[in-house]
């Protein structure tokens, strides 16, 4: 193989052409883009613009069949992340799905399955995972000094959408589309996060209700609530109707509670603090001789190392784990997870009860496929919502 990897892109919407924007401006230097294929040849004039005679190709056959490529990234609706990442594979490619890495679980468990079969590169756009903040949060989680985790809430409501973003496109906020709403297209990251962090839950619980601030017809506004083998709780709220919102995470363990607060539109003004407590939790209860005392404590501010390198991290380690083998940001086998969460949080609502993990994959689909049926297709589109990806998070 050659000093760089030469990529090309499925799908040239707005993460398509972020991509393309992060070439162009030098930084992927182990990449080289090289092709894009798109249904919509009117987003051809684009991408040439940002990258001269880069080649275009009306659909990602003929991308996979012009040996222009040795790896893809899939940027295309959400439906389409499996069976594209199974061809591409077949065609000796490379692949970097964007997130989700499907609408199903058991859709993604087939790309999951075939990618094991190939010496090919399958990996996930979890960029969130580069953000210092989460990554030394995990770091201090993982080292085992804070004891167990007794409880965890997360409350991402920054997703504020108007009427017109769902508008935009008909794929948009429909269950033929885009398979889901607010827990499909805007917190993947998050909840993949939740579960790289705190582990998988056992048992899920949730109200996900459809329409509730928008004319759409899937959920736009979201409360889950999860059980731990161990005992430990969750719940994890969020929607696209709240102005301004929040993002708050926070993890109780035995000896320490951590808090992101996510309060300001700069990313910069995130910042990971510890309450750090000097002895157990379960001990103090236990054994103080008083009613009404506390656990000695301090709030700390923890340091990170400032690095948050987003798309161009993930772009970059990909690159480097193709040309040498270096570690993935996530390999495309851990986008089933967090999936597997939204897709019982579904279940459990569509059902009205608390959903047992591992869920049965075969009755969602199928109350899924009847989501679908019922789906209807919109009758009016507005102009479509330009946003500048590489600020989102």
């Amino acid at each position: 193989m050659s000093e760089k990897v030469r990529v090309g892109v499925i799908g040239v919407g707005n993460m398509g052409g972020a991509h393309l924007e992060n070439y162009a401006e030098g930084r992927l230097p182990e990449i080289e883009m090289t092709a894009v294929a798109d249904i919509d040849p009117t987003r051809f004039e684009r991408a040439q613009k940002i990258v001269p005679g880069i080649a275009c190709f009306d659909t990602a056959e003929e991308l996979f069949a012009s040996g222009l490529c040795d790896a893809v990234i899939i940027a295309t609706p959400h439906y389409a992340h499996p069976p594209l990442a199974i061809e591409a594979l077949k065609a000796g490619l490379h692949v970097m799905s964007e997130k989700p890495a499907g609408v199903y679980t058991k859709q993604v468990r087939e790309a999951m399955d075939f990618a094991a079969t190939t010496d090919k590169t399958y990996a996930i756009m979890f960029n969130q995972r580069t953000n210092c903040l989460y990554r030394k949060l995990k770091e201090l989680l993982d080292s085992g000094k804070y004891g167990e985790i007794k409880r965890v809430s997360w409350i991402i409501t920054d997703w504020f959408r108007t009427q017109q973003y769902y508008d935009s496109g008909s794929w948009r906020a429909t269950w033929a589309g885009e398979g889901g709403g607010v827990m499909l297209n805007q917190c993947p990251h998050q909840l993949d996060l939740w579960q790289w962090l705190c582990g998988m839950p056992s048992k899920v619980r949730a109200f996900c209700h459809e329409g509730k601030w928008h004319d759409i017809e899937v959920e736009d506004d979201v409360t889950i609530y999860v059980e731990y083998p161990n005992g430990a709780t969750g719940t994890f709220i969020t929607t696209t109707g709240d102005c301004p919102g929040a993002n708050r995470l926070e993890i109780t363990c035995d000896r320490a509670k951590f808090v992101i607060d996510c309060i300001g539109p700069n990313i910069k003004e995130h910042e990971l603090w510890m309450y750090e407590l000097e002895e157990s939790t379960q001990a103090f209860i236990n054994t103080a001789e008083q009613g009404f005392g506390r656990v000695p404590g301090e709030w700390k501010k923890i340091e990170t190392d400032g690095r948050n390198d987003q798309h161009v991290g993930v772009m970059n380690a990909f690159a480097a784990h193709i040309l040498r083998g270096e570690p993935l940001v996530a390999e495309g086998r851990e986008g089933i997870n967090g999936l597997t969460i939204s897709n019982a949080a579904f279940l459990s609502s569509w059902l009205g009860k608390e959903i047992t993990l591992p869920m049965d994959e075969d009755l969602y689909w199928e109350l899924l496929q009847k989501k679908i049926a019922g789906s209807k297709a919109k009758t009016k589109v507005s102009a479509k919502v330009e946003t500048d990806m590489k600020s989102t998070y």
